[in-house]
């Protein structure tokens, strides 16, 4: 598949805004009256990836991730709309985020997503506010993902490229 590279309809990319103070800093990843109405994260996780490492692509069917991007560390982050309703199919971003440009992005359902640390030394690390509880409710039902690894096609094969 060929890309364009373009917004894709439904994701949000925000900036995120440190409070420092002498203390440290403060950011706030997401509040109740900034969120869609129809948009309500049942859980939360933290990740912290190694320089190099990649996690991702991957999709889900019903699942909307509300990332946040704020440090430490850096990512290359892509996205692409592989919804075939979509004005946008077939779109793909890339985006730097975390310690040198904190943002938050909301990925709606279909939208393949991954990220690299590209940082050189240090574990990056990534929030996340799903609105689908992994698993489901007692971790009883299937894992709402479609993993990209395995296919090589050019968006993977693309993204798995060392950072010059």
């Amino acid at each position: 598949m060929k890309f364009k590279k373009g917004e894709i309809e439904g994701v949000i990319i925000d900036k995120l805004i440190k409070f420092s103070d002498e203390r440290g800093f403060l950011v706030e990843t997401f509040r109740k009256d900034s969120l869609s109405s129809d948009l309500h994260p049942v859980m939360s996780y933290v990740s912290y990836t190694r320089p190099g490492v990649t996690r991702g692509p991957h999709e889900h069917k019903k699942q909307t991730d509300i990332f946040c991007f704020m440090g430490p560390g850096n990512f290359r982050i892509k996205l692409w709309d592989n919804r075939k309703e979509s004005k946008t199919f077939g779109y793909c971003v890339e985006i730097i985020g975390g310690e040198d440009n904190p943002i938050k992005i909301i990925v709606p359902p279909g939208v393949v997503h991954g990220y690299r640390n590209i940082s050189q030394e240090a574990m990056g690390m990534v929030l996340n506010y799903p609105d689908k509880l992994y698993q489901g409710w007692d971790r009883k039902e299937e894992v709402d993902e479609i993993r990209h690894e395995d296919k090589e096609d050019e968006f993977y094969l693309d993204f798995i490229k060392e950072d010059k």
